[in-house]
């Protein structure tokens, strides 16, 4: 089991790592306003799609193994759901909007198309799951020091995630910056805990 614990922990980080590089890098893209989910548009768009896809596999695939490696059925199961929801996420994508990708007007659609909808139930699914596992871990674990440690994972990325709908709504500015917080505490933990269940 432990390959496939490596494999989530390679998932978690991997995730983190490509969104935040190719944000970066992206002619027209403004990682600090414009959320993750819009690497998926546009002509590069495939890498975020297969980063929310391939991470996601890796994530629930890690998540068989976590279940043997520390008992937690609850914990386990969270984890999976967290990268079934990160795939669903790759396999819907947001429409372009708000200027991205370039040549797209700077406003919102008033209707969004089915294929939108989807995306954003995927993404409560992962914007919940973000903050809980690490939430679930405070009660599943039994090393003190990674209960806490959880503890305070859940509670940043609980107040990161909780922002995000209303910036959202908003278009704050800095939307995509608090949004890239809650997930990368996250999963840099979740990578974390995979590793950490190999010993």
């Amino acid at each position: 089991m432990t390959p496939l614990l490596w494999s989530g922990a390679a998932g978690s980080w991997l995730f983190v790592a490509v969104f935040l590089l190719d944000g970066l890098t992206r002619p027209g893209y403004h990682p600090v306003r414009h959320p993750v989910s819009a690497l998926a548009l546009g002509p590069r768009g495939w890498v975020q799609t297969a980063n929310f896809v391939l991470c996601g596999l890796l994530v629930a695939a890690g998540a068989v193994a976590l279940l043997g490696a520390i008992g937690s059925t609850v914990l386990a199961l969270g984890v999976g759901a967290l990268g079934l929801g990160l795939v669903a996420s790759g396999a819907f994508r947001m429409d372009p909007m708000r200027g991205y990708p370039p040549g797209t007007p700077d406003t919102t659609p008033e209707e969004y198309s089915v294929r939108h909808q989807t995306h954003d139930w995927a993404g409560m699914v992962v914007f919940l799951l973000l903050p809980g596992v690490p939430f679930i871990a405070v009660f599943g674990l039994d090393d003190p020091a990674w209960r806490v440690g959880s503890g305070i994972v859940a509670a940043v990325s609980a107040v990161a995630a909780g922002a995000i709908g209303h910036l959202w709504e908003r278009d704050a500015p800095r939307t995509g910056l608090v949004q890239r917080a809650a997930i990368a505490v996250s999963l840099v933990w979740l990578g974390c805990l995979f590793a950490w269940a190999t010993t």
